[in-house]
This record gives C-alpha cells, sequence and structure tokens, in this order.
C-alpha cells in the first residue's frame, strides 16, 4: 500500500498550496501528532517540540529565523523556504514607503483628517495647511539598494522606472542574479560608498550574525545629510537606537520600517507598518504553491530546492529504487556508502553527491530494492544524519 504522509500545519496555508498535495497521498491539519513534514509561516518553532518523524520543514515565506535551522541540520532536515516568491510585493510595498516619504503622505493625513468645518472651511484650511506638507519628487534622485536578490533586483528595476538613478551593493551576489539585473546599475565599492551618495537606502538582506546591526552608529552618520532608510528585511539589521538618534539630530529625514516597537512609537520621523511586506493574496499564493511543490517533491523523489541548510540536488529518476542520505561533509563518505552497498550485491545505476558548509547530501539511484537491513547498515555510518528509502510511487 503506498505510503500516507501527514503534513502538519502551524500556520493558515494558502488553500492553492495545499491543493498540491494529492489526496490519496496526503493527509493535512493542524492537529497532526507524528507529521512527515511541517509547514509554517509565522509560527515560533524555536523552542517546539518537533517529533522525531519529521523530515522536512517547509517556510512559506524567505526568511527562516522562526525555525531551529542549526537544530534541523543536526538531524538531517532540511529547511525549505521560498525565495522570490513575495518579491513583488514586498518592492510594491518599497515603491510606497519612498512616495509616503518623499511626498509626506502620512502627517498630510493626519491633517485632512483633523480638519473640520464646512466645505468652504475646509478648503481654505487645506490652502492655508498644504505648504506644510510640500515634498519631493523621486525622478532624479538616487536610490542605494543594500543586497540585490530577487527583491533588490525589482526595486531596481521599479526605481529605474521612476527616473531614479541607483547604485547596489551586494558583496554575495551570484552570476545569475547580476545578470539579471539591469545595466543602469551602478556598483557601490562599499556600504559606506552607497550611504554617502543616496538619497534613500534600501535594506534586502537576510537577518544573519553578519547582519545584525548592519546600519549602526558609525553607519548612520555616513549617511547622507537628509535621507531617507528604507527596512523591510528585519527589525534587527537596524541599531534601532542609532537611527533614532539620527533622526532626532535631523541628519535623517525619515526611517521607514516593517516593525513597529515601543522605542519608533509616535516618533515623527518614523513611518512603521505592521509587517505588511509579504501581506498579500498573491504572495500568500505563490510561496504556499512554491513550498508545497518543493516538499512533495523532496518526500516522494528526494530532491532539493531552495533550502537553507542543504545543497540543492535534483536528479531525474532512472530507476524505481532510490536512497536518500544527509551526512556530515567528511571525507570518505560517498566511499563508505558505496562500498556498503556494493558489499550486499547492489549496483548503483546513478549517484549525485553535493554539500553545502557542513552539510552533503546524496542521491543513490538502484537497480534492485535496497533491504531494510541494508538501509540500518548504512544510517549507522558515523556521520551519516538521515537515510531515506524512496521507491518510486504511482503517479498521482
Amino acid at each position: 500500500m503506498p505510503k500516507t504522509f501527514q503534513i502538519l500545519t502551524l500556520n493558515k496555508i494558502a488553500a492553492i498550496g495545499l491543493s498540491r498535495f494529492p489526496a490519496a497521498r496526503y493527509v493535512t491539519g493542524t492537529e497532526i501528532a507524528e507529521p512527515d513534514a511541517i509547514l509554517v509561516r509565522s509560527h515560533n518553532m524555536l523552542e517546539m517540540h518537533i517529533p522525531n518523524t519529521v523530515m522536512a520543514i517547509a517556510r512559506a515565506g524567505a526568511g527562516t529565523n522562526n525555525v531551529p535551522v542549526k537544530k534541523m541540520s543536526e538531524r538531517g532536515v532540511p529547511v525549505f523556504n521560498a525565495p522570490g516568491a513575495n518579491a513583488n510585493a514586498v518592492k510594491e510595498l518599497v515603491i510606497t514607503g519612498m512616495l509616503l516619504a518623499s511626498r509626506n503622505i502620512v502627517p498630510a493625513l493626519h491633517f485632512t483628517a483633523s480638519l473640520h468645518g464646512d466645505d468652504a472651511t475646509l478648503y481654505k484650511l487645506v490652502e492655508d495647511g498644504k505648504k506644510h506638507y510640500a515634498g519631493t519628487e523621486l525622478r532624479g534622485r538616487t536610490l542605494g539598494i543594500v543586497g540585490l536578490g530577487a527583491i533588490g533586483r525589482l526595486v531596481a528595476d521599479a526605481a529605474i522606472g521612476l527616473g531614479m538613478n541607483v547604485i547596489g551593493f551586494d558583496p554575495e551576489i551570484t552570476v545569475d542574479a547580476a545578470w539579471s539585473l539591469p545595466s543602469q546599475v551602478k556598483k557601490a565599492n562599499s556600504i559606506e560608498d552607497l550611504l554617502r551618495h543616496s538619497d534613500f537606502v534600501s535594506l534586502h538582506v537576510p537577518l544573519l550574525d553578519a547582519t545584525r546591526d548592519l546600519i549602526n552608529e558609525k553607519r548612520v552618520a555616513a549617511m547622507k545629510a537628509g535621507s531617507v532608510l528604507l527596512n523591510f528585511s528585519r527589525d534587527a539589521i537596524v541599531n534601532e537606537d542609532a537611527i533614532l538618534a539620527g533622526l532626532a539630530s535631523k541628519h535623517v529625514r525619515c526611517y521607514v520600517c516593517d516593525f513597529p516597537s515601543n522605542k519608533n512609537q509616535n516618533n515623527p520621523g518614523v513611518i512603521a507598518l505592521p509587517h505588511l511586506g509579504a501581506s498579500t493574496q498573491e504572495a500568500e499564493d505563490n510561496c504556499a504553491v512554491m513550498v508545497a511543490e518543493q516538499l512533495r517533491d523532496y518526500l516522494e523523489h528526494g530532491n532539493v530546492a531552495n533550502t537553507v541548510n542543504f545543497p540543492n540536488v535534483t536528479m531525474p529518476r532512472e530507476s524505481a529504487f532510490r536512497l536518500a542520505i544527509a551526512n556530515s561533509n567528511v571525507p570518505n563518505m560517498l566511499g563508505q556508502i558505496s562500498t556498503t552497498l556494493a558489499a550486499a550485491g547492489i549496483n548503483i545505476h546513478n549517484m549525485m553527491n553535493k554539500s553545502r558548509g557542513e552539510m552533503a547530501y546524496t542521491l543513490v539511484d538502484t537497480d534492485s530494492a535496497i533491504p531494510a537491513k541494508l538501509i540500518a547498515q548504512i544510517a549507522a555510518i558515523p556521520g551519516v544524519l538521515m537515510v531515506r528509502d524512496l521507491p518510486l510511487l504511482k503517479t498521482a
């Protein structure tokens, strides 16, 4: 009888994503005690007990700060995400943020909401008061983008379309990302170089130890006087005390972010939105579909795409019999695996192995079924973290 996969959902996942799991083979729900995999959005899993049955975790979004990635890596469990699935939603919010700041929209809205009187009175009050909310246009201004991944590239393209000059900084940019970047984007030599020349600065980097407090006191001081900082990535990328001090001194004109806090509440220089970055129906649908398809491909075929802790490994099926092996990236692991199979008389039809940091991952197609005793023998090799038997299932 074909295996039925149990998928625990910790948040509401878009129905279009859940529909990617065939009902004949998958059960999804919020009350599954021994899940094969977990689908999550914002639920904090850091202190959660994660059953040993879990073979994968999929985050329907880009960031995985709410998932215990290190612990899962130690267990050989991939953590999938959906990079780029919400990129358009965030891009549109960044453009919105620049317009809110440049045209003084928020205080102008508060002003008009406070007016009272008949139409003639309102007209006079508006004409007298509007001079206090005169703004600047984006055209001809310079936008500096830190991080040129999927979102950063879309923001660059949109800003160019609005007539802005764009400079970017990303020491980790991939070849594919560089090729897809608009040719008009100029390269900054450093973050400080970018800050000095930008009227607007938009941050698009993940929260890592290296990016925590990326914008600190020294870098706020390096910003162009009167500039606007936009943070739709993660709150801790910006040192809040530093940016608030920059606002207080008028060196920084405005801080636009997606992260309200007690410190920035009611500060006239802060536009804080309620974490709206990926809050569109389209983004939620895109993320759910993307991670559901990745998760299904992993559970059924062992293929890995878009994880934060595993190498990407995709190998077409050429056999009905497949092993997926996660192991520490140490010498002679492949040799031990292949020797163990050969000693049991199992012929390897095809094999693919890749590594990423301390993690390595191998797919092995064989010409015959692999006995449970042999799988246990491979699992016992020092450094092997997880072994999965993946017989070819009937198409559903």
